[in-house]
């Protein structure tokens, strides 16, 4: 029985990381040189998946992490895989937010919105409708593996909407460069779409025989 991978991966660390901001989809920023560094050095100690087609997120951050895992990969760039529009709230600390209830409220997952950004309805209608489109054009095409690379948000968001065994969306918050693989069974995917969460990515490499 066919069945097809998809690798779930986060980009590395922007400055915002570093200084432990939120941003969304409005602030386009590089890798800082400790996020850069950290990658080389994932790669050195861990195998990351590969796949027949690759794809990502438009903003820098996520191209720019695919360029380092996946040299010369040509990755396709995904419109709708981008983070969420968080509004007023983008570039702001954790320790400033929670200070607001209505970004308690949207963190804790209740009916909170963000102020001049992205209705949550909206945000998880744009990530499905995006992730289901990948979904499809890869069966269309017979290829069984490929790799995203997108943020945090998104990674959690997919994960919770048709990662089974079923979790939370906190349950899948991933390190940066760090992520998740589904796995699709297409008759189970046509029926209802729902996918096996098969392990979490990168792991340790294989020690190589002297």
């Amino acid at each position: 029985m066919k069945t097809y991978l998809i690798h779930l991966i986060r980009h590395g660390m922007t400055d915002a990381n570093d200084r432990h901001l939120y941003i969304g989809s409005r602030t386009d920023l590089p890798l800082s040189p400790a996020g850069l560094s950290d990658l080389l050095a994932k790669k050195k100690v861990y195998e990351y998946p590969t796949g027949a087609r690759y794809f990502t997120g438009p903003l820098m951050r996520c191209r720019q992490t695919m360029e380092v895992l996946y040299p010369g990969c040509n990755a396709e760039v995904v419109e709708g895989l981008t983070e969420c529009d968080l509004g007023e709230w983008d570039g702001q600390s954790l320790e400033v937010l929670k200070q607001h209830p209505a970004f308690r409220a949207w963190l804790s997952g209740e009916s909170g919105e963000i102020p001049g950004g992205e209705p949550s309805l909206r945000f998880q209608e744009r990530i499905a409708n995006s992730f289901e489109a990948v979904v499809r054009d890869l069966m269309s095409k017979g290829q069984t593996e490929a790799v995203i690379c997108t943020h945090g948000g998104v990674i959690m968001l997919i994960m919770a909407m048709y990662g089974v065994p079923r979790a939370p969306m906190n349950e899948w918050a991933a390190d940066t460069a760090c992520g998740f693989t589904l796995r699709i069974t297409p008759e189970i995917w046509m029926r209802e779409p729902v996918a096996e969460a098969l392990c979490a990515i990168p792991w340790e490499k294989e020690p190589r025989d002297s």
